[in-house]
């Protein structure tokens, strides 16, 4: 059996372009903010599209249903089928505790009316506003979370 008489110096490629030492905070994703936000629904694509925006949403949405009917809460399940008919949302009624569960192919229109309780309160703010407190001196600069309410 022979030893080996060098050590595996193989580096992935890209790996010498980021010092983890100066990488305060890790790149993430970009959040379009939707809050207020009337999609078209003309297409079953853009139907789609904005209930999966919806469902990511953490705010409040308002559905106008093909009967007329109107309905606020938050959509906290969705389905996806293979046409409209068997997709659908699970919301909880802003004014019920009752579940209800809706099919794409019963909305009408969205309305993102809610507000996003989590608005601009990325960790990347919340590193900000810590520093910025560290530096003038001031009280707050804990690592606790904010309220978000």
């Amino acid at each position: 059996m022979s030893i080996p008489t060098h050590m595996d110096t193989h580096v992935e490629p890209g790996v010498d372009k980021f010092d983890p030492d100066k990488l305060e905070v890790a790149p993430g994703r970009t959040r379009e903010s939707v809050e207020g936000w009337i999609p078209e629904l003309a297409t079953e694509e853009e139907l789609r599209g904005a209930l999966e925006k919806a469902f990511d949403y953490r705010g409040d949405v308002t559905l106008t249903k093909k009967d007329g009917n109107k309905l606020e809460g938050y959509i906290f399940d969705r389905v996806t089928g293979a046409n409209l008919s068997t997709s659908f949302i699970r919301i909880l009624p802003k004014d019920s505790t009752s579940r209800q569960k809706i099919a794409y192919s019963d909305i009408a229109a969205l309305v993102f009316s809610g507000r996003d309780p989590a608005a601009g309160k990325s960790w990347e703010a919340w590193v900000k506003k810590y520093w910025e407190k560290k530096a003038s001196g001031g009280q707050g600069g804990s690592l606790h979370p904010d309220v978000l309410e």
